[in-house]
């Protein structure tokens, strides 16, 4: 008969340590995924801040010009009307040709900032992308096709700064032809009277 071997105190204590370690290593690991998660998280976080701020100065920088050129509108709309106008006076034609030297150009600074003209021509279907309808007209033109274009359109980059200001065309409506009208027995009475006075002269 084999004796069982009694545990030593000392190698209980021991094992309970041994658990008791063990747990604590556990729960460090745990905590350390924990915190590990955490971090990864507040990592894609902060890079998605960054790529977002990015993306905000990169727009900003692309379009820091719209505002300056939002003021500029009025003045080419000015130097649009003097040019438009027509004249037999040389002097006053003299000027325009300075006017139009002017006028180019300023065009010619705000293409290089990236300023396109996006007006339609007259004749083209409207969009409304790109176009702001003023008022219709009758024509004999199909409906929405651009009569005039009274305020010019810019875009800067991609971005569109100021719609075309148009006026569009609108069908003539289709006139009926008149009803007959109904023929009143008193009426009916006097041109049987009528045609009796020329029978009888």
């Amino acid at each position: 008969m084999v004796d069982k071997k009694e545990k030593h105190p000392e190698e209980t204590k021991k094992n309970k340590k041994e658990l008791e370690l063990e747990e604590k290593i556990k729960t460090l690991e745990g905590e350390l995924t924990t915190w590990k998660n955490k971090y990864y998280m507040v990592y894609a976080d902060m890079e998605n801040a960054r790529k977002q701020n990015e993306k905000t100065l990169s727009e900003a920088l692309k379009y820091r010009a719209a505002g300056f050129i939002e003021n500029i509108f009025p003045l080419l709309d000015s130097f649009q009307f003097a040019l438009d106008m027509k004249t037999d006076d040389e002097t006053l034609k003299r000027f325009l040709v300075g006017f139009e030297h002017i006028y180019r150009q300023l065009k010619t600074v705000l293409e290089n900032e990236g300023v396109k003209d996006i007006s339609p021509d007259v004749g083209a279907k409207f969009d409304y992308k790109t176009m702001h309808a003023l008022d219709t007209e009758f024509s004999d033109l199909e409906e929405n096709i651009v009569l005039r274009v009274v305020g010019r359109g810019y875009q800067l980059k991609d971005r569109l700064i100021r719609p075309s200001m148009v006026i569009l065309s609108k069908k003539k409506p289709v006139e009926a032809p008149p009803e007959p009208q109904p023929v009143k027995e008193a009426d009916k009475h006097n041109e049987n009277a009528d045609s009796a006075k020329e029978f009888d002269a």
